[in-house]
């Protein structure tokens, strides 16, 4: 008990000669308005999308049922909208999903990517820096850590005092600990109420009804902040101990900030693309249709590939021309080309995948080195604004897709006839209430289970950190010396 109520006073006197110092009170009440801020154009931006999303979702359904009597071939190729809307976390944590597409077409023999994503509109927020509660909390706060730390040990040394607060019974270990608590105790007045808030806006947003998996990510964001932030509150009061002057641990500490959230993230990056380079996109859709035309071209009637199906099925129903078919035999051939061309796809897609796996792994490895990189990806896996929930959203979209135009290639076998209809008949069509069998596209975002799953290096790369840390803090409290 004694020992906790020296860790408490020293931890209370750092925390008000802290905001003695007015550019401390001034700098932590910028980052609480800057917070604010934040949050507001979080709200803002995910109501504006959403909305956005909702109703070019709605409307793109209410086209498609309203086509009238048609050709189903037609219908497939007159395509249809998969939008992709934000989850709740997403308000704190834009991650990636300003510079990807929310929104796909999709259309018959064809895989598009997605568009419209607010680096393409150059609003003026990315042209002059997002600012999320995510970005505050795991760059700023962490250099407003070091602004408060640096001189909480090494200041006593400079002045004599160090000696003193030794040789009236504290030890190091409570010296260290009381001023971690004391760092700590001051960031907790901007974390505690940005968590209130936090939490206000997501049962807003999801009027208050909630689910287990978002609770559990919103649970898991905070906890993983929290100790995000002590990590730093930690490193900063080390470095402030083991330091002989409160200048020399302040340019430590800076140094240390650059090198955590500005060099290493964007050195990853750069190396990663250059050690694991992946084709242009260009040159992705140009492979895809080089093996497409190997394989055959289901347009062309004298094409090898579909020569030799016409053949098979005209011997296997013993007719001399497809017009004597029992289905419709272009409805068919399509059948066989879409299949071809989504496979085909899918394969050169994974072989894609598998590079840009490369490079997230190796960013991954780096959080080994670098905790701000491992709350990085385990914060936009938990908010669905990772890279990862970009592909999930494709690969769900090319699965309506295929879906859908195969839809239309079965009604188009079933119903439309072999016949070709000469100059006065009416165009081979079916009737417009088929077009409700294609359900409308709804995206499903990650569960939390999937995310754990695939940021699991993040994980263990922050608990490994922080074990690491608390050992450091047990060492030195029996090897650091007063001068």
């Amino acid at each position: 008990m004694k020992l906790l109520h020296a860790e408490i006073l020293i931890a209370r006197h750092f925390r008000n000669s802290v905001f003695k110092n007015s550019a401390i009170f001034i700098i932590t009440l910028f980052i609480g308005i800057l917070l604010l801020y934040a949050a507001f154009s979080g709200w803002e931006n995910y109501s504006n999308q959403n909305e956005t999303s909702e109703k070019y979702q709605h409307q793109s359904r209410e086209d498609w049922l309203k086509n009238p009597d048609k050709n189903p071939h037609r219908m497939a190729h007159y395509g249809n909208f998969a939008f992709r809307k934000s989850t709740s976390l997403s308000v704190f944590e834009f991650g990636m999903e300003p510079f990807f597409g929310n929104a796909i077409f999709l259309e018959a023999h064809k895989q598009n990517t997605a568009n419209f994503s607010e680096a393409g509109f150059s609003n003026s927020m990315l042209r002059f820096g997002e600012i999320s509660i995510a970005m505050v909390l795991q760059v700023l706060l962490p250099l407003l850590i070091f602004f408060l730390g640096f001189n909480s040990i090494a200041y006593e040394r400079e002045n004599g005092t160090l000696k003193i607060l030794l040789t009236q019974g504290i030890n190091w270990k409570q010296l260290l600990t009381g001023k971690i608590l004391g760092v700590a105790s001051v960031i907790m007045l901007l974390f505690l109420p940005t968590i209130l808030i936090l939490v206000l806006i997501w049962l807003v947003l999801q009027n208050f009804t909630i689910t287990t998996d978002e609770t559990i990510k919103l649970l898991l964001f905070i906890g993983f902040h929290f100790v995000y932030l002590i990590f730093f509150c930690i490193i900063a009061v080390l470095v402030s101990a083991v330091s002989t002057t409160s200048k020399k641990a302040l340019i430590s500490l800076i140094g240390i900030w650059l090198v955590f959230t500005i060099i290493l993230p964007r050195t990853t990056q750069a190396v990663g693309a250059y050690i694991f380079e992946a084709p242009s996109k260009i040159k992705f859709s140009s492979d895809i249709e080089k093996d497409i035309l190997k394989q055959g071209d289901s347009h062309n009637p004298n094409d090898p590939h579909y020569k030799a199906i016409k053949d098979s099925l005209l011997r296997v129903y013993k007719v001399d021309s497809v017009q004597k078919l029992p289905f419709n035999y272009s409805g068919f051939i399509m059948t066989e080309g879409e299949k071809i061309s989504s496979r085909i796809y899918n394969e050169h897609l994974e072989q894609l995948l598998q590079i840009y796996e490369q490079q997230n792994s190796f960013s991954k490895t780096v959080s080994f080195l670098n905790p701000y990189i491992a709350m990085k990806n385990l914060s936009m896996g938990l908010s669905n604004t990772d890279y990862d929930s970009y592909i999930d959203f494709q690969k769900q979209a090319e699965a309506y897709r295929y879906t859908m135009a195969q839809k239309m290639n079965a009604l188009q076998i079933k119903y439309i006839s072999n016949k070709k209809p000469v100059a006065k008949d009416k165009p081979l069509t079916i009737n417009k209430d088929h077009w409700a069998d294609v359900e409308e596209f709804h995206y499903e975002p990650k569960g939390i289970w999937e995310v754990l799953k695939s940021e699991i290096i993040s994980i263990i790369s922050i608990i490994l950190w922080i074990t690491l840390l608390l050992i450091l803090i047990r060492t030195a409290s029996k090897k650091l010396k007063a001068i």
